[in-house]
Formats: C-alpha cells, sequence, structure tokens
C-alpha cells in the first residue's frame, strides 16, 4: 500500500480507537500507543491486514460466491448500503433479526411473503381487497422491506460476511460462527478480534474511516468480478 494509501488512512481517522478503559486486551497487537487516555492503532498492522483481507475479498468475489455487508450503526448504513449495492452484493444495514442466517429457510419465506405484497399491489385488475386492507399490505411491504430488502436475491447461505463493529453486530458473528460463514470485518480497540477470520483494526464509529475501509474492500470485489467476467469470456472465446 502506497504513502497516499497510508495517508488516507490516516485523515480518515481509522487510527483513533477506544478510551484505555474499554479496550479489549486481545487488540494489544494493533495499538501504537495510548495517547491522552486513547488508544492509536498502528495503521502499519491495518495495512496488513487490509490487504489480507482485500485478497479474501477477491477470491471470493472472483469464485462468483456472496459476500454479506452487515452494518446496521446510523453513521455506517448509507455508506455501507451503496457499497453493497455497487457490486450487486446482499446487505443487512435495518436490523440483524435473529436467525437471519441461521434460520434462513423461514427468512426466505418471509422474503416471498414481501414478495407476493408487492405482487398484489403492483396489480391493478386486482379490485377484491379494501383501500383499509390496501393500506394494511403497504405497510407490512414497507416494513419488511426495510428489514429484508437488501437480501431478497439472496438465494443461499453467502460465503462469507463483510462487517462494520463486531461487538455491535455480535449476533450477525455468533451465526457466522456456526455456519462456517467466513468473516471478514473492522474491529475496534474494545472488540476482540480473535472473533473473526479476517480483523481490519480499526475506528469502526466514524463515518469516514467506515467510508475509506470500506471503499478497499469494494475495490477488491470489483478486482475479482472483473477477472471472473474476463475468464468466462476467454472459455467462450476457447470453445
Amino acid at each position: 500500500m502506497s504513502e497516499a494509501q497510508y495517508q488516507n488512512l490516516l485523515q480518515a481517522g481509522v487510527h483513533f480507537g477506544h478510551m484505555r478503559k474499554k479496550w479489549n486486551p486481545k487488540m494489544r497487537q494493533y495499538i501504537f500507543a495510548e495517547r491522552k487516555g486513547v488508544h492509536i492503532i498502528d495503521l502499519n498492522r491495518t495495512i496488513e491486514c487490509l490487504d489480507d483481507a482485500a485478497k479474501a475479498m477477491k477470491s471470493i468475489a472472483k469464485s462468483g460466491r456472496k459476500i454479506l455487508f452487515v452494518a446496521t450503526k446510523k453513521q455506517a448504513k448509507d455508506i455501507v448500503t451503496d457499497a453493497a449495492k455497487s457490486v450487486n452484493m446482499p446487505y443487512v444495514t435495518d436490523r440483524w433479526l435473529g436467525g437471519m442466517m441461521t434460520n434462513f429457510a423461514t427468512i426466505r419465506r418471509s422474503i416471498k411473503k414481501m414478495q407476493n405484497i408487492d405482487s398484489m399491489l403492483s396489480d391493478t385488475t386486482l379490485t377484491s381487497i379494501t383501500k383499509k386492507e390496501r393500506l394494511t399490505l403497504q405497510r407490512e411491504k414497507t416494513k419488511l422491506d426495510r428489514v429484508l430488502g437488501g437480501i431478497v436475491n439472496l438465494n443461499r447461505i453467502p460465503a462469507a460476511m463483510f462487517v462494520v463493529d463486531i461487538t455491535h453486530e455480535h449476533l450477525a458473528i455468533t451465526e457466522a460462527q456456526k455456519l462456517g460463514i467466513r468473516t471478514i470485518a473492522m474491529v475496534d480497540t474494545n472488540s476482540n478480534p480473535n472473533l473473526v477470520d479476517f480483523p481490519i483494526p480499526a475506528n469502526d464509529d466514524a463515518s469516514k474511516s467506515v467510508a475509506v475501509i470500506t471503499k478497499i474492500m469494494v475495490d477488491a470485489i470489483k478486482e475479482g468480478l472483473e477477472e471472473r467476467k474476463k475468464a468466462k469470456a476467454e472459455l467462450e472465446t476457447a470453445s
């Protein structure tokens, strides 16, 4: 990673951790110093971890498998939603429902229900429902769409998850562990990096920090998708 990229991380405040009293000792290896009671993350370690995480992202995307983006914190949800959409990946940015992955069959039924409601509301020839019933259906669809809209096209368990703040998203991390889903995550100084496969030591509270780390992950996915596209084109040409 170039000096310019190092400066980008620095300017985004990626190095700012939590107050020392909130730290998780398992983050010791990623902490550079303490200033005025605040832990400073070692950006050299962040860069090493980013490189490993980006390689994993690229490989998964190249294989054609899905990566689920998870970030329900206010300062991260819009950034992560836009990022996931840009590479056609599923996302959860409103609320993590218990069993979203471990009880995926039930979640798929809820998605099917949402799609059925949408079809009913779109059918202009349907006259059997009253205005009140239509309003009730619209409200239910809006509620379901807010929570499940980001995974509407996810037909099977994803190969990996990209998570912002593993302490806040502990339910998602627990479900990923149970199912063997690989985890790539921004991990701040108050969290346990051993809970994920590819921890990225970084400030997970500042929107600028979330944005710069997420962009690097998305760029890696784009590279993987582009290589997949080229490989398929070459195969078709050869045949």
